[in-house]
């Protein structure tokens, strides 16, 4: 059922083709799986105000959020078909398709504040990693951040034993996967739309989330404890159906890119001014005990967790890390 329907999204993307012939609306389905609230669906939608403000009607962008139309694993495959038009998914959703170099950015304290992302992203690194999608299909158009991943549970986390032993709900993600058992811990894939139930019935034990996914998804409701470990970075990067793109009229084309540009600045903008929101939020509900690790702690989730820099070194290559580190002058030992 769900195959018929991806097709009929393709089908739909050829006529959608016919329209443009015919001065109706462009219609742009942006589907993304976290809340509106969240500093993604806030950008999502000051895109979509921008790109109708200045395409003047040409253009009308279909919001979707929380995974109305399509949960983590299925939203790529959409795309591909043409039953959306454009994504907003994190990195770690590249590898399974094929493009695992997208992994690094899973590694565990790669970055140790968002001026080192925005270096990676926003230069050659980036540019040479979103050339790479083309080859699926898939145009990127814009890098937008997040916040930094921290551990949440019913028991305290001070220490790299305290997770050991949990089932950890993490994206489908071998760098994730390989993190979590060098913890000792039981890494469970599941969609982000799933996480909430997983939580409230023992399925899983805890989560690696920022503040703002943890809170909108009111995940923090089903968890007693929340320790800023800051251990690992999630983004995303902004991409569309290469042939959608292609196939639409210059000018509108040149608008959309101009319009994306400046909702990527609007979503870099407010990621950690609604991560601290999302903390205070959480702290203010009495539900969640928050707790931040002493620079000893953070020391040990270090020593504990860089390794996986280089025992995943496969899935991405020696020459990319080194050139990450060398852009943000990592110190793999401290």
């Amino acid at each position: 059922m769900q195959r018929r329907s991806l097709i009929a999204g393709a089908i739909a993307l050829v006529l959608s083709g016919l329209a443009f012939a015919a001065d109706a609306p462009i219609v742009i389905k942006f589907s993304h799986v976290v809340a509106q609230d969240t500093p993604k669906g806030k950008a999502a939608e000051y895109f979509k105000k921008l790109a109708e403000e200045r395409t003047k009607g040409r253009v009308k962008v279909e919001v979707y959020p929380n995974s109305q139309l399509y949960k983590d694993k299925e939203e790529m495959e959409a795309l591909q078909l043409g039953a959306v038009q454009m994504l907003a998914p994190s990195l770690a959703k590249f590898g399974p398709l094929g493009v695992k170099e997208f992994e690094i950015f899973d590694l565990p304290y790669l970055f140790d504040s968002y001026e080192e992302v925005n270096k990676v992203m926003h230069g050659p690194i980036g540019a040479k990693l979103y050339a790479k999608l083309e080859t699926k299909g898939i145009k990127a158009l814009g890098f937008w951040e997040n916040g930094f991943k921290n551990f949440s549970s019913n028991k305290p986390i001070r220490t790299p034993e305290d997770v050991k032993g949990l089932k950890i709900r993490i994206q489908s993600s071998k760098v994730l996967d390989e993190e979590m058992r060098s913890l000792g811990a039981l890494p469970q894939v599941m969609a982000f739309s799933e996480v909430y139930q997983a939580l409230q019935t023992g399925v899983v034990d805890g989560t690696e989330l920022e503040p703002s996914n943890l809170y909108t998804s009111k995940a923090f409701e089903v968890q007693k404890h929340l320790s800023l470990t800051g251990h690992g970075f999630l983004g995303y990067a902004v991409i569309v159906n290469k042939q959608f793109w292609d196939g639409l009229p210059a000018d509108v084309r040149s608008t959309l890119t101009q319009a994306m540009n400046d909702a990527s600045v609007y979503a870099n903008q407010i990621a950690k001014q609604e991560t601290d929101k999302a903390l205070a939020a959480i702290k203010a509900s009495g539900k969640t005990t928050i707790y931040t690790p002493t620079p000893a702690e953070r020391a040990a989730f270090r020593k504990a967790l860089v390794p996986v820099h280089t025992k995943m070194i496969d899935r991405y290559g020696k020459d990319l890390l080194a050139e990450i580190y060398k852009e943000t002058d990592f110190k793999p030992v401290q």
